[in-house]
């Protein structure tokens, strides 16, 4: 069994003892911490948390314990229950919440659940926040409400309706043309939430046709969550027997997009984020942000257009909407397939990306296998160098600064080095001595033969 406390919530396997897995003893003094720093820090008079979750089994169950916790601790409940990240985020706004958590473990497989905690903005908690909610817990330093201050539950399962009102109301958003386009789109929702949100969102927006693949929310997940090539397979044969034009794949928690094309071949994920953004960008210019560790081709889209801006940020999600409030960025988000469109919330967002890119696949009046064509190939290359644990990782990322001093280097998240026309990442782990190297070029061989420099050179720092 396993248990991950982070400063970005607490993840784990279910069952174990209390200090082995996510079990309720665990929940209880998380969510009590959580609870408490919310009562310390809120901006907002409410007094009220959002909870939602996807469809794991074990959703039900931590829901029950989260629910009993928050309302012990004097507060009062939106329960939404099944609803994606993104829906949820956007709740805890709509409601005038003073934060929400959200029951998902994003893309880990059937035995693991998380609890991601949020602010009265809907967003994550920051680094410091998060350490301050640890805190808390480890010294279990929160008070219950006594008999007449509990807390109560308020039920509403509306808000998937209420978030696909929301998409359908963006002005980029032309549901018409995605009618008159007539799509037939295929969807894999990896027996999650999605299979709820999906199928209604593509519906509103005028699709007749839709191919359903594992859209019941059962939680049983019919393969590796994680949407990756290897793991949809199924999709893509779906799509080619069929005659697709378009093929949708969504995590357990709907946060992350993966596009396939007509011909089965994949868009490829870290190129969500790029034809969304080059579409936006088409229509309202400014700036955009990715993490260190996404593709070159958001910079090179976003140089298309005069006076716009590229900006990168540390990884993490959190680090991209800062980065993207401090630059007034109009697109954002990740290259796993993560959309961040400030004009609907600051939050990646599946439901936002399925609308905009079939708006943008609608106007464009070619097949996803050509538009992905018109946008700059690179391939990514993820490797990891495993070090003994008395080797310091720090300098050796430091010696590795020094000999590139003459590229062009950015420090605020490992050390990351800009070639003309490739750059590697590195990044050290926070919880083994693993350096993680990610590496991009014009052809998978030469991103992989860079990865591999870089290995060498720190095995050789090493000796």
């Amino acid at each position: 069994m396993t248990l991950i406390k982070s400063i970005s919530g607490i993840r784990g396997t279910i069952g174990g003892t209390p200090e082995d897995g996510l079990n309720p003893l665990a929940i209880v003094k998380f969510v009590a911490a959580y609870a408490t720093f919310i009562r310390k820090n809120t901006k907002v008079t409410s007094n009220k948390i959002v909870v939602g979750r996807d469809a794991r089994i074990s959703g039900p169950m931590v829901k029950h314990v989260v629910l009993g916790t928050l309302t012990g601790m004097g507060f009062d409940v939106v329960d939404i229950d099944l609803a994606t990240t993104p829906t949820t985020e956007l709740a805890v706004t709509k409601e005038g919440a003073c934060g929400g958590i959200i029951l998902t473990a994003s893309h880990n497989p059937k035995q693991w659940n998380a609890l991601k905690l949020l602010n009265e903005k809907g967003e994550f908690l920051n680094a410091a926040e998060g350490a301050e909610v640890l805190s808390l817990a480890a010294k279990e330093d929160f008070v219950f409400a006594n008999v007449d201050h509990l807390g109560k539950v308020i039920t509403d399962t509306t808000y998937i309706q209420k978030h696909i009102d929301d998409v359908l109301a963006l002005k980029l958003v032309d549901a018409q043309a995605i009618k008159e386009a007539n799509f037939k789109v295929a969807i894999d929702c990896v027996n999650s939430v999605g299979g709820i949100a999906i199928p209604a969102l593509l519906k509103a927006l005028g699709v007749q046709q839709v191919l359903e693949l594992n859209c019941e929310p059962t939680g049983q997940f019919a393969h590796n969550p994680e949407p990756l090539p290897e793991n949809l397979t199924d999709i893509s044969d779906l799509i080619r027997t069929e005659k697709a034009d378009v093929g949708f794949v969504v995590d357990p928690d709907v946060d992350r997009l993966a596009i396939v094309c007509e011909n089965g071949e994949m868009f490829v994920e870290e190129y969500t984020l790029v034809a969304v953004a080059d579409y936006v960008l088409s229509h309202t210019p400014g700036n955009t942000v990715s993490n260190l560790s996404s593709s070159r081709a958001l910079r090179d889209v976003t140089h298309k257009y005069a006076g716009c801006e590229y900006y990168a940020a540390a990884v993490g999600e959190v680090n991209v909407v800062a980065k993207m409030k401090a630059t007034n960025a109009v697109i954002g988000g990740e290259g796993n397939g993560g959309v961040i469109y400030p004009a609907s919330h600051y939050g990646r967002d599946a439901l936002v990306g399925i609308a905009l890119f079939l708006t943008h696949l609608a106007k464009k009046k070619m097949t996803v296998s050509q538009l992905r064509k018109t946008y700059p190939e690179y391939f990514i290359s993820k490797q990891k160098i495993q070090l003994t644990p008395e080797i310091d990782v720090d300098a050796i990322l430091a010696k590795v600064k020094e000999k590139f001093a003459h590229y062009d280097i950015t420090d605020i998240d490992g050390v990351k080095i800009d070639f003309p026309d490739k750059w590697v990442h590195l990044r050290k782990s926070n919880t083994e001595p693993i350096i993680r190297i990610y590496s991009e070029a014009h052809s998978m061989e030469e991103a992989k033969e860079l990865g591999d420099e870089l290995i060498k050179i720190i095995q050789d720092m090493c000796k």
